[in-house]
């Protein structure tokens, strides 16, 4: 056999065997990242992006998306949002709790998605808190026109690739911090690989 048809195949073969060794944050395991670094990182993305979906389930088990304009969350991760109370999504939240919001960095490129309760919310003192000026235009009666919804996190998962804050190599599961009781205490996180897909 010709060696100048053997050496290229040889090449290919060891660089294939080395990819691993050049990236190992792609292929290799993943540094375990604590809690505190994970919510940190997903405060951070949250910052940057403002914006973020929020995904409610519908009739017949159809998801629902829309963009929306959260406030930044408080200490406990919780995060609000001003709505109209005869919006479609509230309907689906009387029916059925759970929501997931998305946020989305497309620089980094990083992401956070919680899964959480929703609760809504009509105190007058909380929704003179939670308000944005530039809204006036959407809200003309603030008493009966204007409702919050409040999401307390249940589960946590970022992602940020300039940070190596990726999934796991072999199911690409991303890091997941999991709250145990409304977003104050972060339970510790499963090995990624014993984590099923969700």
């Amino acid at each position: 056999m010709n060696s100048m048809y053997i050496k290229p195949r040889v090449f290919a073969g060891v660089f294939l065997l080395c990819i691993p060794a050049i990236l190992p944050g792609v292929f290799g395991q993943q540094p375990q990242r604590s809690n505190d670094e994970l919510i940190a990182a997903a405060r951070e993305i949250i910052s940057t992006a403002r914006f973020c979906a929020l995904i409610t389930q519908g009739t017949h088990g159809r998801a629902h998306a829309r963009t929306m304009d959260p406030f930044p969350p408080d200490d406990h991760l919780v995060i609000w949002f001003g709505t109209n109370p005869k919006s479609r999504k509230v309907a689906e939240i009387r029916r059925h709790r759970v929501v997931t919001l998305y946020y989305f960095d497309r620089d980094s490129p990083a992401y956070v998605t919680i899964t959480g309760l929703a609760r809504l919310v009509n105190d007058r003192a909380e929704k003179a808190k939670h308000w944005k000026d530039d809204w006036k235009a959407f809200y003309p009666d603030r008493e009966k026109g204007y409702l919050l919804i409040a999401v307390t996190p249940q589960v946590l998962e970022v992602v940020n690739e300039k940070k190596g804050i990726v999934g796991d190599a072999e199911l690409w599961t991303p890091p997941t911090v999991r709250f145990s009781t409304g977003g104050r205490q972060p339970r510790r996180r499963p090995h990624p690989k014993r984590e099923s897909l969700r």
